[in-house]
C-alpha cells in the first residue's frame, strides 16, 4: 500500500488496534526537528531510555528519575 497523502498514512494508523481493543492515537507533527543533536549528561542521568527486550530497536521509553 502506498500513502499518497498525510491524510490517508494519519487514516490507516488510527484504525490500528489490539485483539483486547486497545487503540492507538495519531498526531501528525509538522515542526522539522534537528537531527545528530546529542543529549546532556544531566539530562541522560535524569531521565534513562529503557530498551525493549523483543525490539529494542523499535520499543524505548524514556523513564524520568523520581525527585
Amino acid at each position: 500500500m502506498r500513502f499518497h497523502t498525510l491524510a490517508l498514512a494519519k487514516e490507516v494508523m488510527e484504525k490500528a488496534k489490539t485483539s483486547t481493543g486497545l487503540r492507538v492515537t495519531v498526531d501528525i507533527l509538522d515542526k522539522v526537528y534537528q537531527t545528530g543533536r546529542k543529549g546532556t549528561e544531566s539530562f541522560k542521568e535524569q531521565m534513562p531510555i529503557v530498551f525493549d527486550a523483543v525490539f529494542p530497536k523499535w520499543n524505548y521509553r524514556a523513564v524520568p528519575s523520581p525527585s
